[in-house]
């Protein structure tokens, strides 16, 4: 755990530089991942929301929040009950904490402009046995993530007025139309009209959406599309 901890550039990650500290990222991640009692918990938990991954009396967050999402959570499943709670309750700020302007997105595997709040919510869901495990905590957790979707299309067709567009869809769109971010190596447009035709069925990610005004050849595959709430997300 501390290896990972360490092999992590804290520096290196961009953050406002009146705010984001990234000495107290490394140091708090090492003190609450050995952390043995709630107060050494506590400690670490307020270096980690006092500058280290986000700032707790401002209400905002750092792009290292997404980096420390899959740290938070292995400490969470490793440490005793005060540990984790205070792993999840750092992920939940992560979640609804406001980032500054210039400092909202971060580089994924899966996306190179993703909102910091996505990439929490994409890690808590490859934690959703783990978490739901937990309870009310856990579950409520996974509940809040949904609504920070990603949807990657895999192929589309034309449909009347738009377009159907089939692929997965992590989270989940609530009903009625909604605008969303189209991201494509790099590019970044704005779609005023999605709506969630067929939901995934249990067990799987597969999904369709429609995509209203707009042609199949608008929207390659390999595109993603996150909602436009995260995307316009600002401190």
């Amino acid at each position: 755990m501390l290896d990972a901890i360490d092999a992590v550039d804290w520096g290196a990650i961009p953050g406002h530089p009146d705010w984001y500290e990234p000495a107290r990222a490394a140091h708090g991640l090492r003190a609450l991942a050995d952390a043995a009692d709630p107060i050494q918990a506590a400690e670490a938990g307020s270096m980690l929301a006092g500058g280290g991954i986000a700032h707790g009396h401002s209400a905002a967050v750092f792009p290292a929040a997404a980096v420390a999402a899959p740290l938070l959570l292995d400490i969470a499943q490793q440490g005793r009950p005060t540990v984790r709670d205070t792993a999840l309750g750092l992920l939940d700020e992560a979640l609804s904490f406001y980032p500054h302007a210039g400092y909202t997105r971060v580089v994924t595997p899966y996306g190179t402009a993703v909102p910091i709040c996505c990439a929490v919510a994409h890690q808590l869901r490859a934690r959703s046995e783990f978490l739901a495990g937990l309870g009310r905590s856990g579950k409520s957790l996974l509940t809040e993530a949904a609504g920070h979707w990603c949807f990657e299309i895999r192929e589309c067709v034309a449909d009347d007025g738009g377009t159907a567009a089939f692929g997965t869809l992590g989270g989940s769109i609530p009903e009625g139309v909604h605008t969303a971010e189209l991201q494509l190596a790099g590019e970044l447009t704005v779609l005023d009209a999605i709506t969630l035709e067929y939901p995934p069925e249990e067990g799987s990610l597969e999904a369709c959406l429609r995509v209203i005004g707009r042609q199949p050849g608008e929207l390659p595959p390999g595109s993603l599309l996150f909602a436009m709430d995260c995307c316009e997300r600002v401190h």
